[in-house]
């Protein structure tokens, strides 16, 4: 790895502006990236799969001999025949192009509070945002509850998505994973300026009921951190369930934030 690395890492990091650039959006040092560079050390596992997933690459091509390596790019980044692109492909490529680098900053784990719209209660699910292939996707544990006996039991729908930061709007459509029967549109506006440990929005899909009606309802994100730690989402929520299902249990921030939405002259708004 020490022969190739350090190259390869030189001719991907040639494609931006600057060194700085590719350590900001990395969030690695600057000064332990240049050993990098200079072959005086390589990155631990960890920091390698971070280089690799931002540049696009794999851990066993990043040290392939140079001039294997930049004709794989080469190859890779052939110009495409636009008659072999969908619809679809086309769209998620310009809309990844388009979105800002500040969705980079909302990566992480929240989790969403949303006002049921068959009960009178408030929803709370787990959604995890990462990074996949250039790609900013996501993963929503939505719970699903019924009350038997006086006993909650408690299911899980799994949604997956795509999210996009386009003109300081953050866009994510997600569809359930199962049955393959729904699509949600979620829109927040995230604070730009400052912290984002709350984020307001609104949520468009259809109700769990056989109806199956259109619905749009208020959400909260609550930013839990940026750590890994999914496996958790059962326990958490089924905490959250038992302490948390109506308004007067909710502090009054998130009282206040689940009441913003109102309709005005036909149309639902948040202001």
């Amino acid at each position: 790895m020490h022969d190739h690395f350090s190259t390869n890492l030189k001719h991907l990091c040639s494609h931006y502006r600057s060194i700085s650039e590719v350590c900001r959006r990395l969030k690695i040092n600057r000064g332990q990236f240049g050993k990098y560079l200079s072959g005086d050390s390589v990155p631990t596992s960890y920091n390698l799969k971070r280089i690799c997933d931002f540049f696009g690459v794999e851990g066993y091509e990043i040290a392939l001999p140079t001039d294997q390596f930049t004709s794989l790019l080469s190859d890779r980044h052939k110009p495409v025949d636009p008659a072999q692109i969908t619809v679809p492909q086309r769209a998620i490529e310009r809309l990844g192009r388009y979105s800002s680098t500040r969705m980079e900053t909302l990566i992480g784990r929240y989790r969403e509070y949303m006002r049921s719209p068959t009960h009178e209660r408030v929803l709370c699910s787990l959604v995890e945002i990462k990074q996949e292939n250039g790609q900013f996707v996501y993963v929503r544990d939505e719970p699903s509850i019924e009350r038997r006996d006086g006993c909650a039991d408690v299911a899980y729908h799994r949604y997956e998505g795509i999210a996009y930061y386009l003109r300081d709007r953050l866009f994510l459509i997600d569809y359930e994973y199962l049955a393959s029967s729904e699509i949600n549109l979620t829109i927040l506006v995230p604070n730009f300026r400052g912290r984002n440990d709350r984020i307001n929005g609104l949520k468009m899909g259809v109700t769990a009921c056989d109806r199956r009606a259109p619905m749009c309802s208020q959400v909260v994100w609550e930013f839990l951190g940026r750590g890994a730690g999914r496996s958790d989402a059962a326990a958490v929520d089924q905490e959250h369930y038992e302490h948390h299902e109506h308004d007067k249990d909710l502090d009054a921030d998130l009282r206040s934030r689940l009441s913003q939405a109102q309709v005005i002259d036909g149309i639902f708004r948040m202001f």
